[in-house]
């Protein structure tokens, strides 16, 4: 619980500095934000289970990170509805203040126990990590 609450006043306070920043236009690159971004396609079929019911596997599992990590200030989870040939079926938007907190994410037990899963049922991963 304290870890978490740490975890909550840490995203709070890095957003509230940085609206307070934009807002009142004083010198807005002084907050940086590393953002994380990734697709995935999916197999057809794996581990027993179709290409729709994985997604949302995927999405329940990411999702349930919001929190648990410290240093992940924001994760998003889209299912593709469109389905075209170009579309990716799964994406994952991030946001760290800080590239050490996207390191400090991608070795965390707790992400690599869904990396696990997500390879398993992936065909193709494209990842952007950027700083604004």
């Amino acid at each position: 619980m304290r870890k978490e609450f740490r975890t909550l006043t840490y995203c709070f306070l890095t957003r509230y500095v940085q609206l307070f920043r934009y807002f009142c236009g004083t010198n807005q690159n002084f907050i940086k934000m590393i953002k994380h971004i990734v697709f995935w396609k999916l197999k057809d079929e794996a581990l027993g289970n179709n290409k729709a019911t994985n997604a949302l596997i995927i999405k329940e599992k990411l999702e349930e990170l919001n929190g648990q990590i410290e240093g992940l200030l924001k994760l998003e989870v889209g299912i593709d509805f469109v389905g075209g040939p170009m579309s990716g079926d799964v994406a994952l938007y991030s946001e760290f203040a800080t590239k050490a907190d996207l390191d400090f994410y991608q070795g965390h037990p707790k992400h690599k126990a869904v990396q696990a899963f997500v390879m398993d049922v992936r065909s193709d991963r494209l990842v952007v990590d950027y700083e604004i």
